[in-house]
């Protein structure tokens, strides 16, 4: 089988390749995935050069999500059998033709969305779930500020954020960019930059009572210019580059709170809340609530395409490599 490896930690992906290995065997409480498709993830970029937090033994077959069709199952499995379609998430180990994965850390695939959706689901609702209803307490009415929302995850917020019925605004550096994201449902739209004034005239001089930041630096900066008096401004990540700080002064003259959010973190130190979170996600996904958007298709043989794209921020949504 195919997988796609990474061998080395160099720039531009000079360490990764694809090398044939042999399909792998299920072991007990095992299952076996013939997989079509995976998602692409910003952490998966910065892992070639191990500028992420999870730094993997090398060499390791890269990838964080997937869905595919069950083929084998191992001994003492059960609730699952050869033919069942289902998506999971392993940190590593997607980009293949084949995976083996413990069966408790699979789940069945929606039928009400593809196998390149599911694979790119999980990480990005969860986040953007976690992000709002967990951490930043979104109620129905307020303003949401959504940065980054054309990526995965932003777009994730955007969605999210509808759903719970907040007022999203959504930024962007391109033109067009903002022109899918009106299209996809936030209900104004504005450059990520020079945004403080018309968030403030949006709101009635209110400010947004809850804002994503998945990009830091620059946009936080203006961010915290423009929030609400009982405000919470939520530090996703960085992908700026530049991890911004602020004079505690400021949140306490304009009452607001500054709050980091580690989706799966969160999970692993509330297990309870963690599982409520998985359920309510992919419920809403099984009833039709949401609506995960793949930008692009790009088979496993090409995916230093499917790199480039993200590196160079030409994604709306996810991308997910098929096999």
């Amino acid at each position: 089988m195919k997988a796609l490896v990474c061998s080395a930690l160099l720039p531009d992906y000079a360490g990764v390749g694809l090398e044939d290995r042999p399909v792998p065997e299920p072991g007990p409480h095992e299952v076996r995935i013939r997989i079509k498709a995976a998602s692409l993830n910003f952490p998966d970029l910065l892992m070639t050069e191990g500028k992420y937090q999870l730094k993997p033994d090398l060499p390791f077959v890269m990838g964080m999500e997937f869905a595919g069709v069950i083929d084998a199952v191992g001994e003492g499995v059960t609730g699952f059998a050869p033919g069942d379609e289902v998506s999971g998430g392993n940190r590593i180990g997607a980009f293949t033709e084949y995976a083996v994965v413990p069966a408790a850390t699979v789940r069945r695939k929606p039928a009400a969305i593809s196998f390149a959706a599911a694979a790119s689901y999980s990480a990005a609702y969860l986040t953007a779930y976690v992000s709002l209803v967990r951490r930043g307490n979104l109620q129905k009415g307020e303003t949401l500020l959504v940065h980054g929302a054309s990526g995965g995850v932003g777009l994730a917020a955007v969605d999210v954020g509808r759903l719970l019925g907040a007022k999203v605004i959504a930024t962007s550096a391109s033109a067009l960019k903002r022109e899918i994201l009106k299209a996809y449902g936030a209900d104004h739209v504005l450059p990520d930059s020079g945004f403080r004034e018309a968030v403030k005239d949006l709101t009635g001089g209110r400010g947004a009572d809850v804002i994503f930041d998945p990009v830091g630096g620059d946009v936080f900066d203006e961010s915290v210019r423009c929030i609400a008096f009982d405000g919470r401004l939520l530090v996703i990540g960085f992908t700026s580059g530049r991890i911004p700080s602020v004079n505690v002064n400021m949140p306490l003259i304009k009452g607001f709170s500054v709050v980091g959010v580690r989706a799966g973190e969160y999970g692993r130190q509330f297990p309870e809340r963690g599982r409520e979170n998985m359920e309510t996600i992919w419920k809403w996904a099984e009833e039709g609530k949401v609506h995960p958007r793949i930008h692009a298709e790009v088979l496993l043989s090409d995916w230093r395409r499917a790199f480039e794209m993200m590196r160079d921020r030409e994604i709306v949504g996810k991308v997910a490599i098929v096999m």
